[in-house]
């Protein structure tokens, strides 16, 4: 697995990114050539992300608005309705081929779950899954409910795009902006708010590394 970490860097570049390694992956796969899985880490400027499926209803202000308060708003091709991307927020965007992997798509899913279970355990934080709602949650069957990481994919020819976002030092004041991922009775919450500190990202970041390496090497 190539790592690779693109520092702080916008939304729409990191997607475009993202798409030309993908269609790089996916010509190999045609040419019967071998693949090669990336894992990229990165941290976005202030945006908001609405999957293909999702409900502009769920943003709750004007994109005037955002923009005024030096937040984009994106159109994305992934998975899952609305979500924000910010400072202090760990994104992961593995590219990976599934069919070498011998993964379906609600596996991989899973498998991301899981790293992201493992990563916040280092803190002494229980994640858990939400049936019908992907990502990590804390408290997920009480109402004190609360979201600590998200998760969009998009897949083509067995080649993953998209990820996760990981909220590690996250000011969460900006998902009052919206029903995160469509939920208007769930809340959010990051590891600094559930241990109650200021988190070493670069701690975080190689937790989550050494993770994924853990469940997606073959």
């Amino acid at each position: 697995m190539n790592i690779t970490d693109w520092g702080i860097i916008p939304y729409q570049e990191a997607w475009d990114k993202q798409e030309a390694i993908m269609q790089e992956q996916i010509a190999r796969k045609k040419n019967g050539l071998p693949t090669e899985d990336t894992f990229i880490i990165c941290e976005h400027p202030h945006v908001y992300t609405l999957g293909k499926h999702g409900h502009e209803t769920n943003l709750l202000v004007s994109e005037n608005y955002l923009k005024s308060l030096g937040a984009d708003f994106v159109h994305t091709n992934r998975g899952g309705d609305i979500t924000y991307h910010g400072p202090g927020q760990i994104v992961g965007y593995p590219i990976f081929d599934l069919e070498r992997l011998g993964l379906g798509l609600k596996k991989y899913v899973y498998l991301i779950e899981e790293c992201i279970i493992r990563t916040i355990q280092h803190y002494g934080i229980k994640g858990e899954r939400l049936e019908g709602a992907t990502g990590v949650w804390i408290e997920a069957h009480t109402p004190q409910a609360r979201k600590i990481a998200a998760i969009g994919v998009r897949c083509s020819h067995y080649i993953t795009m998209h990820g996760f976002a990981l909220n590690v030092n996250t000011d969460l004041e900006w998902f009052k902006k919206i029903n995160p991922c469509g939920f208007i009775d769930k809340g959010v919450c990051s590891i600094a708010s559930e241990c109650h500190k200021t988190i070493d990202e670069e701690e975080a970041k190689q937790i989550l590394i050494r993770e994924m390496n853990q469940l997606f090497t073959i």
